[in-house]
């Protein structure tokens, strides 16, 4: 929240000052925090792990709360799959005062990933206040975003705002465990009408603070890597390791896997991750500005890519596909030859570089018909790079100068993969844009106590919802 600023004559400190904390707190009893606070914390709260959780459950809380703010009953649909009755997925709408317009998408998951309570320093999932930190599993990815778009519509309802386009809310279940069952695959192939859109804004990017917890840059996540594992299996006839052959399953593999891990992908940069690099830049270092210069050049430099690789391995997953080996398996006894060894080999692919492409490329490199490679769990999914023209940028720098003055909008690549590579690949443009700041150690999303600032939180609230009705109101 913005600090209220005021100013009196000596003599009137004390009425005027009592009137200003009066007046900040009205605003914040307006703008509804109370409220949101304890709809982040029964979202946050409820447990929606594959395991033993429900996204029903969290489905029917936050469509029980859109109904209570007068949402009619056609505008809120919880659909659930009939084979998964836990993996339910919530779709509402606010509805614009223009039909013919396409709607805009705010998309959230609310499934989050596997936690132990005795591995964690609190319940995770009991969302805790701590030192300026709200901690729980699912604090951060993706319950804020999922809390703050559904606060969002039901403030707008609210203040009777009827967008000139319609604003539509998903929030859906299984983006943690995609193989499994993926609520954005389920609707696209059962309800597609649903996420009709102009574009999609979605979790992927977030704010950047120093180490004075000052913002420095605010991201916009345009396009994502394909991700593709690879299995590479070698097999030998075995026998009694008293008796070595020259041909071994796991030497094979492990001289395969040295070629691999020697080998760097070509740089690629396409419109997002070179605008990516100007901004950095423009804010680093002179040394390091200097070799991202480098890097932006033509050729570009291998030296100073291998610098930045080793002082952010972030940079070099944006600047080129990577591949590196995650799993290994091989042998059956202590005292045999090994008759099988195996690995994954998992790549991130920078979008416009095929799936296939990537395969030969593993097979030049182990150079060995003896290795089997083969693609493994599902294909990925390719999609385009979303352009970021003036109708994306525009309304999010505005916002952004009102809370943040002076904070950089950076346009960026992630190495990771959201759903919005699905709505990508389905002809919606979506962008990860969230408001939501964090240090350099980051949310410890997926890790142990994960976390997030109450005062990004908040903040972050601001922003989307001041930006969601910019780009609503926009015309085509």
């Amino acid at each position: 929240m913005m600090q209220e600023r005021c100013s009196w004559p000596g003599h009137a400190v004390a009425v005027v000052a009592t009137a200003c904390v009066l007046t900040s707190a009205t605003r914040a009893a307006d703008d509804g925090e109370a409220a949101f606070r304890e709809l982040y914390r029964e979202l946050v709260e409820i447990n929606t792990t594959l395991s033993e959780g429900s996204c029903t459950v969290a489905a029917e809380a936050m469509a029980a709360r859109l109904r209570a703010a007068g949402f009619p009953a056609n505008a809120v649909e919880v659909l659930v799959p009939s084979d998964q009755p836990k993996d339910g997925n919530l779709v509402a709408r606010l509805e614009g005062r223009e039909p013919a317009l396409e709607p805009i998408l705010l998309l959230a998951h609310i499934d989050v990933v596997e936690a132990k309570r005795a591995d964690w320093e609190r319940d995770p999932f009991k969302l805790a206040e701590e030192n300026g930190f709200f901690y729980a599993r699912g604090a951060s990815d993706d319950k804020a975003m999922a809390s703050i778009f559904t606060d969002s519509l039901i403030r707008l309802r609210k203040e009777g705002h009827q967008p000139r386009r319609t604003i539509t809310l998903a929030l859906t279940c299984g983006e943690e465990t995609s193989s499994v069952h993926n609520g954005v695959i389920w609707l696209l192939e059962n309800r597609p009408e649903l996420l009709r859109a102009k574009f999609a804004l979605n979790e992927g990017a977030s704010g950047l603070l120093d180490a004075n917890e000052r913002p420095v840059a605010l991201d916009i996540q345009a396009g994502e890597k394909v991700y593709q594992d690879f299995a590479l299996e070698s097999s030998n006839v075995g026998g009694h390791s008293a008796r070595p052959e020259r041909s071994n399953a796991i030497n094979q593999l492990a001289a395969a896997l040295l070629r691999i891990a020697s080998y760097q992908f070509p740089i690629e940069l396409n419109s997002t991750t070179r605008a990516h690099f100007e901004h950095q830049a423009a804010m680093a270092t002179p040394d390091v500005a200097a070799d991202i210069r480098a890097i932006l050049a033509e050729p570009p430099s291998a030296d100073a890519a291998e610098r930045i690789w080793s002082l952010n391995p972030g940079w070099n997953g944006m600047l080129r596909t990577t591949c590196v080996a995650t799993m290994i398996e091989g042998g059956h006894a202590e005292n045999a030859l090994p008759q099988r060894a195996k690995t994954n080999v998992n790549c991130r692919i920078l979008p416009g570089t095929t799936i296939e492409t990537v395969q030969e490329q593993l097979r030049r490199l182990v150079a060995d018909d003896g290795i089997r490679i083969s693609l493994h769990g599902d294909r990925g999914i390719t999609a385009p790079v979303p352009p970021l023209t003036p109708r994306v940028l525009e309304p999010a720098r505005r916002v952004a100068a009102q809370i943040w003055p002076g904070v950089p909008l950076v346009p960026t690549l992630t190495p990771g993969a959201t759903d919005g590579r699905l709505l990508n690949a389905a002809g919606i443009p979506t962008y990860g844009l969230s408001g939501l700041f964090h240090d350099a150690e980051g949310s410890r999303a997926h890790g142990l106590n994960e976390r997030i600032r109450v005062k990004s939180l908040l903040d972050g609230r601001r922003f989307l919802h001041e930006v969601v009705k910019l780009y609503a109101d926009a015309p085509d």
